[in-house]
């Protein structure tokens, strides 16, 4: 039997998200499918009113590290992506990934996975050498391609701990 993820909304954590594109194609593989997505991340961003700690925009996938929205939406969000080829039903892929950051700790680890990956998957050498992610804003103060929204003054850098109203463990 398949392992059902379970959700949790509604109480103050931030969440760690990944996405995919339709059948892991790479429809976010040109620097410009890459910045049309940071930009309308940044208008969903400030109608939605949620908090962007981090991300990481992959060829075929996204990350993204958020808190939940001030504005709840009615519906999902739908991002104006055209349909890339007739056979493509879809520009996401249906299922995601969300995952209750609790933790200072948890918090860190996200940050380091999501600036790595392009270094994993040899897109670069280092992460500054890939500029669709959050890494210049906690490595050199920069803001990049999309301001990074800081938790509180003394939670700017992911060794600093979140503001956090509950220490009970992630279920």
């Amino acid at each position: 039997m398949r392992n059902r993820l379970q959700r949790l909304y509604g109480r103050g954590d931030l969440h760690f998200i990944t996405f995919s594109c339709y059948r892991r194609r790479p429809f976010l593989g040109t620097p410009r499918a890459r910045h049309r997505f940071v930009k309308i991340l940044d208008q969903v961003r400030t109608r939605y009113r949620f908090l962007l700690i981090g991300y990481a925009v992959m060829p075929e996938h996204v990350h993204l590290l958020l808190s939940e929205p001030r504005k709840p939406p009615s519906t999902q969000l739908q991002l104006p992506f055209p349909r890339c080829k007739p056979e493509a039903p879809a520009f996401w892929q249906r299922r995601f990934y969300d995952f209750n950051v609790w933790s200072t700790k948890k918090l860190k680890e996200k940050l380091v996975y999501m600036h790595r990956n392009p270094v994993q998957r040899k897109l670069v050498v280092h992460p500054k050498d890939w500029p669709w992610s959050s890494w210049s804003h906690y490595a050199k103060g920069e803001q990049g391609l999309i301001r990074i929204d800081a938790l509180g003054k003394e939670e700017t850098h992911p060794a600093n701990s979140p503001r956090q109203k509950r220490q009970t463990p992630h279920p």
